[in-house]
Protein backbone atom coordinates (compact mmCIF):
# COMPACT_ATOMS: atom_id res chain seq x y z
CA UNK A 1 0.00 0.00 0.00
CA UNK A 2 1.44 3.09 -1.12
CA UNK A 3 -1.15 6.37 -0.27
CA UNK A 4 -0.45 9.89 -1.28
CA UNK A 5 -1.20 13.18 -0.23
CA UNK A 6 -0.88 15.24 -3.40
CA UNK A 7 1.04 18.39 -2.52
CA UNK A 8 -0.18 20.74 -5.02
CA UNK A 9 0.79 23.71 -2.61
CA UNK A 10 -1.93 24.32 -0.50
CA UNK A 11 -3.80 22.46 2.21
CA UNK A 12 -4.11 21.02 5.35
CA UNK A 13 -1.11 18.61 4.15
CA UNK A 14 -0.09 17.51 7.89
CA UNK A 15 -3.16 17.39 9.53
CA UNK A 16 -4.19 14.88 6.87
CA UNK A 17 -0.81 12.92 7.63
CA UNK A 18 -1.12 13.45 10.99
CA UNK A 19 -4.84 11.93 10.95
CA UNK A 20 -3.77 9.05 8.77
CA UNK A 21 -0.66 8.46 10.95
CA UNK A 22 -3.73 8.08 13.83
CA UNK A 23 -5.44 5.67 12.20
CA UNK A 24 -2.70 3.83 11.99
CA UNK A 25 -1.40 4.50 8.30
CA UNK A 26 1.77 6.00 6.93
CA UNK A 27 1.02 8.34 4.16
CA UNK A 28 3.44 10.15 1.59
CA UNK A 29 3.07 14.35 1.23
CA UNK A 30 4.05 14.42 -2.56
CA UNK A 31 4.03 16.77 -5.67
CA UNK A 32 5.87 14.25 -7.85
CA UNK A 33 3.32 13.15 -10.74
CA UNK A 34 5.60 9.68 -11.13
CA UNK A 35 4.85 9.06 -7.26
CA UNK A 36 1.31 10.26 -7.45
CA UNK A 37 0.75 8.20 -11.01
CA UNK A 38 2.53 5.01 -8.54
CA UNK A 39 0.40 5.78 -5.51
CA UNK A 40 -2.21 2.74 -4.57
CA UNK A 41 -4.13 5.39 -3.09
CA UNK A 42 -4.72 9.00 -3.90
CA UNK A 43 -5.80 11.92 -1.25
CA UNK A 44 -5.77 15.25 -2.90
CA UNK A 45 -7.33 17.66 0.33
CA UNK A 46 -7.77 21.45 -0.17
CA UNK A 47 -8.02 24.90 0.96
CA UNK A 48 -8.42 27.86 -1.52
CA UNK A 49 -10.03 28.78 -4.76
CA UNK A 50 -11.12 26.22 -7.44
CA UNK A 51 -9.36 28.31 -9.95
CA UNK A 52 -6.16 28.43 -8.18
CA UNK A 53 -6.11 25.20 -7.57
CA UNK A 54 -6.97 23.62 -10.93
CA UNK A 55 -3.72 25.86 -12.29
CA UNK A 56 -1.55 24.86 -9.59
CA UNK A 57 -2.06 21.40 -10.41
CA UNK A 58 -1.54 21.91 -14.04
CA UNK A 59 1.77 23.64 -13.64
CA UNK A 60 3.15 21.02 -11.49
CA UNK A 61 1.96 18.13 -14.26
CA UNK A 62 -0.34 16.82 -11.57
CA UNK A 63 -3.73 16.69 -13.33
CA UNK A 64 -3.14 14.10 -15.84
CA UNK A 65 -1.75 11.94 -12.88
CA UNK A 66 -4.59 12.23 -11.17
CA UNK A 67 -7.18 11.77 -13.45
CA UNK A 68 -5.02 8.30 -14.69
CA UNK A 69 -5.37 7.37 -11.31
CA UNK A 70 -8.74 7.76 -11.09
CA UNK A 71 -9.36 6.24 -14.56
CA UNK A 72 -7.26 2.82 -13.09
CA UNK A 73 -9.71 2.51 -10.60
CA UNK A 74 -7.76 3.48 -7.65
CA UNK A 75 -8.93 4.67 -4.43
CA UNK A 76 -9.18 8.49 -4.70
CA UNK A 77 -10.27 10.98 -1.68
CA UNK A 78 -11.10 14.17 -2.15
CA UNK A 79 -11.35 16.50 0.88
CA UNK A 80 -13.36 20.41 0.40
CA UNK A 81 -11.09 21.51 -2.57
CA UNK A 82 -9.95 18.32 -3.41
CA UNK A 83 -13.85 17.78 -3.98
CA UNK A 84 -14.96 20.51 -5.72
CA UNK A 85 -12.58 20.20 -8.45
CA UNK A 86 -14.11 16.76 -9.36
CA UNK A 87 -16.89 19.00 -10.37
CA UNK A 88 -17.86 19.51 -13.96
CA UNK A 89 -17.48 23.32 -13.52
CA UNK A 90 -16.49 25.96 -10.29
CA UNK A 91 -18.04 29.76 -10.38
CA UNK A 92 -15.38 31.04 -8.02
CA UNK A 93 -13.54 33.93 -9.68
CA UNK A 94 -15.63 33.38 -13.08
CA UNK A 95 -16.14 30.16 -15.48
CA UNK A 96 -13.45 27.52 -14.40
CA UNK A 97 -13.73 24.06 -15.88
CA UNK A 98 -12.92 21.23 -13.23
CA UNK A 99 -12.05 17.35 -13.65
CA UNK A 100 -15.45 16.42 -14.48
CA UNK A 101 -15.80 13.21 -12.95
CA UNK A 102 -19.25 14.47 -11.42
CA UNK A 103 -21.47 16.31 -12.91
CA UNK A 104 -22.75 19.33 -11.70
CA UNK A 105 -21.57 22.96 -10.91
CA UNK A 106 -19.47 24.54 -7.52
CA UNK A 107 -21.85 27.65 -6.89
CA UNK A 108 -22.19 30.20 -4.38
CA UNK A 109 -24.09 30.02 -1.14
CA UNK A 110 -26.77 32.53 -1.56
CA UNK A 111 -26.59 35.78 0.20
CA UNK A 112 -28.95 36.09 3.03
CA UNK A 113 -28.30 35.87 6.67
CA UNK A 114 -26.37 32.86 5.97
CA UNK A 115 -23.25 33.35 7.57
CA UNK A 116 -20.02 32.46 4.98
CA UNK A 117 -18.40 30.78 4.98
CA UNK A 118 -20.04 27.72 6.73
CA UNK A 119 -17.23 27.17 9.14
CA UNK A 120 -17.53 24.80 12.21
CA UNK A 121 -19.56 21.79 13.36
CA UNK A 122 -22.15 20.40 11.15
CA UNK A 123 -24.75 16.98 11.00
CA UNK A 124 -23.22 14.63 7.99
CA UNK A 125 -26.96 12.76 6.95
CA UNK A 126 -25.78 9.27 5.15
CA UNK A 127 -27.82 9.01 1.93
CA UNK A 128 -26.24 6.08 0.28
CA UNK A 129 -24.51 3.00 2.26
CA UNK A 130 -21.22 2.28 1.43
CA UNK A 131 -18.18 1.00 3.63
CA UNK A 132 -16.86 4.83 4.11
CA UNK A 133 -19.25 4.67 6.41
CA UNK A 134 -18.52 1.72 8.84
CA UNK A 135 -18.46 3.25 11.97
CA UNK A 136 -19.70 6.68 11.30
CA UNK A 137 -23.30 7.29 12.79
CA UNK A 138 -25.95 8.94 10.69
CA UNK A 139 -26.05 12.28 11.68
CA UNK A 140 -22.98 12.53 13.31
CA UNK A 141 -20.95 15.80 13.10
CA UNK A 142 -18.63 16.88 10.88
CA UNK A 143 -16.17 19.77 11.03
CA UNK A 144 -16.68 22.12 7.69
CA UNK A 145 -15.30 25.58 6.04
CA UNK A 146 -15.96 26.59 2.51
CA UNK A 147 -17.74 29.62 0.95
CA UNK A 148 -19.22 27.38 -2.17
CA UNK A 149 -20.84 24.29 -2.45
CA UNK A 150 -21.23 21.32 -4.76
CA UNK A 151 -24.40 21.55 -6.86
CA UNK A 152 -25.11 17.83 -8.20
CA UNK A 153 -26.86 17.71 -11.51
CA UNK A 154 -28.58 14.83 -10.13
CA UNK A 155 -29.51 14.80 -6.75
CA UNK A 156 -30.25 11.80 -5.70
CA UNK A 157 -26.33 10.59 -6.24
CA UNK A 158 -25.24 12.61 -3.12
CA UNK A 159 -24.04 9.74 -0.75
CA UNK A 160 -24.43 12.25 2.57
CA UNK A 161 -26.26 15.62 2.28
CA UNK A 162 -25.94 18.51 4.96
CA UNK A 163 -27.91 21.27 6.34
CA UNK A 164 -26.97 24.89 6.01
CA UNK A 165 -29.53 27.40 4.55
CA UNK A 166 -30.27 24.70 2.07
CA UNK A 167 -29.60 20.98 2.04
CA UNK A 168 -26.42 20.56 -0.25
CA UNK A 169 -24.30 17.21 -1.14
CA UNK A 170 -21.32 17.08 1.70
CA UNK A 171 -20.11 13.57 0.26
CA UNK A 172 -19.86 11.14 -2.80
CA UNK A 173 -19.34 7.41 -3.33
CA UNK A 174 -18.94 6.83 -6.97
CA UNK A 175 -16.72 4.14 -7.68
CA UNK A 176 -13.42 4.25 -6.46
CA UNK A 177 -13.73 7.99 -5.57
CA UNK A 178 -15.00 9.40 -2.21
CA UNK A 179 -14.97 12.75 -1.54
CA UNK A 180 -16.33 15.26 1.05
CA UNK A 181 -17.11 18.77 2.01
CA UNK A 182 -15.91 18.45 5.69
CA UNK A 183 -12.41 18.00 7.12
CA UNK A 184 -12.34 14.56 8.34
CA UNK A 185 -8.75 15.30 9.69
CA UNK A 186 -10.60 18.06 12.09
CA UNK A 187 -13.42 15.78 13.07
CA UNK A 188 -12.09 13.87 15.62
CA UNK A 189 -12.77 9.91 16.19
CA UNK A 190 -15.72 10.05 13.02
CA UNK A 191 -13.43 11.97 11.13
CA UNK A 192 -10.38 9.61 11.80
CA UNK A 193 -12.99 6.31 11.34
CA UNK A 194 -13.50 7.79 7.94
CA UNK A 195 -9.98 8.27 6.85
CA UNK A 196 -9.13 4.42 8.43
CA UNK A 197 -12.55 3.11 5.88
CA UNK A 198 -10.65 5.09 2.75
CA UNK A 199 -7.04 3.35 3.34
CA UNK A 200 -8.82 0.10 3.49
CA UNK A 201 -10.71 0.55 0.02
CA UNK A 202 -9.29 -1.67 -2.60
Amino acid sequence: MKIVIVNYGSGNLRSVQRGLARAGFDATICDDPQSVADASHLIVPGVGAFRDCMKNLEARGLLEAIAGSIRAGKPYLGICLGYQILFSVGEEFGLHPGLDRVSGRIVPFPEGNLKVPHMGWNRVWIRKHSPIWNGVPDGAYFYFVHSYYPQLTDATSAAAVTEYGLSFPSAIVQDNIVACQFHPEKSQTVGLRLLENFARMK
